[in-house]
């Protein structure tokens, strides 16, 4: 990439003064800036992601004990409510629940 001296600098400092006006820059720069940080922060959520989805994919190919008896599952208490949870939390948590149940279902059951 060739550098940009500080003529092409004020060339396009100049142009984009007169595309936007000066009064529409900073307004402008500060978007801008909001918009890099989500980008950021979403590719960086989308790494730790794919890294929690590799280790998960590497600990369910492991072969699992047999499962205990059904348990019973408690009630949901109506005075200690949880945290909100993320979307991908939520999403997590159905997932291990799911492969507690499927696993649950898989077991022979004791005649």
């Amino acid at each position: 990439m060739p550098n940009l001296g500080p003529t092409e600098l004020i060339i396009i400092g100049l142009i984009l003064v007169l595309l936007f006006g000066a009064k529409k820059l900073p307004e402008a720069a500060r978007g801008l800036g909001r918009s890099l940080r989500i980008f950021k922060a979403e590719t960086s959520k989308l790494r730790d992601d794919e890294t929690e989805t590799t280790t998960a994919t590497v600990v369910q190919a492991q072969p699992q004990p047999p499962a205990p008896a059904p348990q019973q599952i408690p009630p949901v208490s109506a005075t200690a409510p949880e945290p909100a949870l993320s979307a991908e939390e939520q999403a997590r948590r159905l997932e291990e629940q799911a492969a507690k149940l499927r696993a649950q279902a898989a077991a022979p059951k004791p005649q």
